[in-house]
């Protein structure tokens, strides 16, 4: 069974596929969505086309995505929600079930430290998975939000770290998806 992680953003998207069949997860593809022009509408409908394409593609069963935060600019948090709403009713209109995960929950799962940053999610993501170059900051965030729901179906979410394990690569690289 596959999962779909979305760290949801108005211009950059990021995504990350990963197969659960066994107590490992297991790298499927990552990368990023990017959205072209300055109308948010046709910026959204961009996303939902992008997360639409991947369903297509790899077939989750399903899927997680990143919980809102606060930011200090409220525009800003505003056009995240938005993002983030057309990535959920994207998988909902196609039957997947939606997990969401807080910010600190992520990284806490994923480096062990709530309040990591980026680069640490990144080192920890490109060595839980095994893969042989570093994803880009927001495929890396998708990549741990689905490695976050997958320890979270074993019962292994309140351990704070993966304990080293490593998957099996089952591919090498990462793409953008230009919808």
């Amino acid at each position: 069974m596959l999962i779909l992680g979305i760290d949801p953003g108005s211009r950059l998207t990021g995504y990350g596929v990963l197969d659960v069949a066994t107590a490992t997860p297991a790298y499927v593809a990552s990368g990023c969505i990017r959205t072209r022009g300055d109308d948010l509408a046709q910026r959204l409908a961009q996303v939902y086309a992008g997360i639409a394409e991947l369903i297509a593609v790899h077939r989750p069963g399903e899927f997680a995505i990143e919980q809102v935060f606060m930011s200090k600019n409220a525009d800003s948090a505003l056009k995240l929600g938005q993002a983030r709403g057309t990535a959920i009713v994207c998988a909902a209109n196609h039957g997947l079930p939606v997990s969401e995960y807080g910010p600190r929950q992520i990284k806490q799962a994923v480096t062990g430290n709530g309040r990591a940053d980026k680069a640490q999610v990144q080192h920890m993501v490109t060595a839980i998975l095994g893969l042989d170059g570093t994803p880009q900051a927001d495929a890396a965030d998708a990549l741990a939000i689905a490695l976050t729901h997958a320890h979270a179906r074993l019962g292994l979410l309140t351990r704070g770290s993966f304990g080293g394990h490593r998957a099996p690569r089952r591919g090498k690289g990462w793409r953008d998806f230009q919808p």
